[in-house]
């Protein structure tokens, strides 16, 4: 499993990356593995804003449906449309092609209350 060092993480699986003033968020890559092959991601429009923590969207596989979920307070500024027609680039590149929506931070704070790389790894091996 692949989990980038310059991300971090969300206990309940999604990740940020800081690009200038916003953060890309997706699902990591043991979420997408768990999931299986992903044929449905619905996203919020927008300029809707959200608490850390909050539903953004959900995310439909073969296997079930999950919630998505926040990892930063802040408003949507971009989605990703074209998971729209392309729901598998979540499984084939959930660090790039597979990024979801782009959040404007509204408690930039909440950056460091997020998970490191290993620290999210240690977390799952504890799961196992």
């Amino acid at each position: 499993m692949n989990f980038p060092d310059e991300l971090r993480y969300a206990k309940t699986h999604e990740w940020a990356r800081k690009e200038g003033g916003e953060a890309v968020v997706g699902i990591t890559d043991f979420a997408q593995d768990a999931l299986g092959d992903v044929v449905f991601v619905d996203l919020p429009q927008e300029g809707v804003t959200f608490k850390a923590g909050d539903v953004f969207g959900s995310i439909e596989s073969v296997k079930a449906v999950s919630e998505l979920y926040a990892p930063l307070s802040g408003e949507v500024a971009a989605i990703n449309n074209g998971l729209e027609e392309h729901p598998e680039w979540v499984n084939d590149d959930p660090y790039g092609q597979g990024w979801m929506i782009r959040l404007r931070p509204s408690s930039p704070d909440e950056w460091d209350r997020l998970e490191t790389a290993e620290s999210y790894k240690k977390g799952l091996e504890r799961e196992e």
